[in-house]
């Protein structure tokens, strides 16, 4: 028999919740029709070998493996149009979304409801058992934000439980970012006006097990997120975070730079070092967060860097010839600086893009 709801379950080191989560969504949907997709991002703990066990015994349990890809918004959407239902609820496997609220979203969903938010923030929910202090603080400051700029109209658009129709899934997946943590959020700020959005208020619970997903690149994700939603996608979640790599590591150049005509070195040798001493750092941090989901390690990440400087040599060849034409003619270090840099900065994106990490976002 065919399901009426599909539970999409993003995972990420979450073995040890399985069990217990896939009981619970026994007990919470027993009379409905439904099976649960796991898309786990290749979690070393073996996640995806003890959903496949459960598979076994289960058929209502399926899993996706994603290799080589990563980020929560990703998971998501891959898992909804791998649906069978024609209605999709999403959330996750720590055990702090209240599974019970389920059948109260699709009740909502037939009530005619097109997406279905399980909020923390109406009068009546509750995130101060499963949120530290600062976390709390940091996630509501979020939402307001969120809902200024982008102007969605639900009290908790950063929630990560939340039910919406297959169809609409389908239609907005071209606009959503693969990237990033915040997907509920694109969602609404993808489909526009005239969304009719239902809210359920519950308490947020206390993770039991397993790593949570949120790691150094969430405030990056978020940001880029609003800037590209309020830009009409004009400016991409991972140019953003590209570019503000760069303008770290613009920062990183000046300071070489500077040291480095201290010690009365020639500028042209001191713009060289500079160079390749930034080139190194943006090629670091971006590896860590940029492309994040397609990170290079052990020797395919000396590999990376050695092709960066390769095919970025003649854009640092145009930083250092700029700069130093900048220089004699202004004779001001910094403006040199800057404008090499900024020549090199275009250069590596557009190549770093399309050949080191063979990005085609």
């Amino acid at each position: 028999m065919a399901p009426d709801l599909t539970v999409v379950i993003p995972t990420f080191n979450e073995r040890g919740n399985l069990e217990p989560l896939v009981a619970k969504l026994d007990q919470a949907l027993a009379g409905l029709a439904w099976e649960a997709i796991f898309v786990d991002d290749n979690s070393p703990d073996g996640t995806a070998d003890a959903l496949r066990a459960i598979g076994r015994a289960d058929p209502r349990i399926r899993c996706i493996r994603r290799v080589g890809r990563r980020g929560l918004a990703g998971a998501c959407i891959e898992g909804m149009l791998a649906a069978q239902a024609p209605l999709v609820a999403v959330m996750d496997a720590d055990l702090q979304h209240d599974e019970t609220l389920l059948p109260r979203m699709v009740a909502a969903m037939g009530a005619g409801a097109d997406v279905v938010v399980a909020t923390r923030y109406a009068p009546g929910g509750d995130a101060q058992e499963g949120f530290s202090a600062f976390r709390s603080f940091g996630s509501q400051m979020a939402t307001r934000l969120a809902r200024r700029v982008l102007r969605v109209s639900s009290s908790d658009p950063m929630s990560g439980f939340f039910m919406l129709r297959r169809d609409l899934a389908e239609t907005l997946a071209p606009k959503l970012a693969t990237d990033g943590f915040k997907i509920l959020l694109d969602i609404l700020a993808s489909a526009g006006d005239g969304l009719r959005i239902t809210e359920l208020t519950y308490t947020f619970g206390t993770r039991q097990s397993g790593d949570s997903k949120l790691d150094n690149r969430v405030l990056m994700d978020f940001l880029g997120l609003i800037v590209s939603k309020a830009t009409g996608g004009l400016i991409s979640l991972r140019f953003l975070s590209f570019a503000c790599v760069g303008a770290a590591g613009l920062v990183v150049h000046l300071l070489v730079l500077r040291t480095a005509l201290s010690t009365d070195l020639r500028f042209l040798y001191a713009q060289t070092i500079a160079t390749f001493v930034a080139m190194t750092f943006n090629y670091i941090v971006n590896n860590l967060l940029t492309y994040r989901d397609r990170r290079l390690s052990g020797w395919r990440f000396l590999v990376g860097l050695v092709a960066f400087y390769l095919i970025c040599g003649l854009g640092a060849a145009a930083n250092v010839g700029i700069a130093d034409w900048m220089f004699y003619e202004t004779a001001h270090w910094w403006v040199a600086g800057i404008a090499g840099a900024v020549v090199g900065a275009v250069w590596n994106y557009a190549i770093s893009r399309a050949l080191v990490w063979k990005d085609s976002a």
